[in-house]
């Protein structure tokens, strides 16, 4: 369905809030920036601000959504003959070669990170977003691979996709930090995502392979 004028003028409110605070924490810093600073340089009211963004980390990682589902999202959408792992792996490839932004791989990630590591908040619900990105694939594999009750496979597959995702997002935060072309770190991310690959085994390169 089209998006509607009130969703759309929601949408662009919520993204431009985002955009404002953003810069301000990364100019001033997130513990130094307040909800009123925020709102008034948005030119919205601090109640619109809660509206959208039920807590301060939010206006900063407003795309935890997307990063807690991506990974279920990789596999719901794996193509016929194709395992989950295939399916993540593929994916992967695709965002490091078009040197993705959702993969860290933008001009400016080092400021992007200058402000989380500053902020024990930030911090913290960053690591609660990596948990609950596990937890939302393992009830995915479960589903996906049709497991029995008692089955740890599918869990066990979901930790091995989860820490391949993790290392990599992991190692090009690092890289980008020395503020390094993305261009060079996407070509020597690909390398590494062909080394992890070599590392998973057959059971969990082979799971819920999608019927043609």
């Amino acid at each position: 369905m089209a998006e509607g004028l009130r969703e759309r003028k929601k949408r662009q409110t919520r993204q431009h809030i985002s955009d404002v605070a953003t810069r301000l924490f990364v100019e001033h810093g997130f513990v130094t920036v307040t909800i009123a600073e925020v709102a008034e340089a948005a030119d919205v009211s601090v109640n619109t601000v809660y509206n959208y963004f039920p807590a301060k980390e939010d206006l900063f990682l407003d795309r935890s959504a997307d990063v807690t589902d991506r990974l279920s999202r990789w596999v719901r959408g794996r193509r016929p003959g194709e395992s989950a792992a295939a399916a993540v792996l593929r994916e992967l490839r695709a965002a490091v070669e078009g040197m993705s932004p959702a993969v860290g791989l933008f001009e400016g990630y080092a400021d992007f990170m200058k402000v989380i590591v500053e902020a024990d908040t930030l911090r913290s619900r960053l690591w609660a977003i990596q948990q609950e990105s596990l937890l939302d694939l393992v009830g995915t594999m479960r589903a996906e691979g049709g497991a029995a009750e008692g089955d740890m496979l599918p869990d066990l597959v979901a930790g091995q996709l989860a820490w391949l995702h993790g290392t990599l997002m992991g190692w090009i935060g690092a890289e980008m930090v020395k503020r390094r072309k993305p261009d060079q770190v996407s070509r020597e991310a690909l390398v590494l995502i062909d080394e992890m690959e070599e590392l998973l085994s057959e059971k969990v390169l082979d799971y819920a392979v999608r019927g043609g």
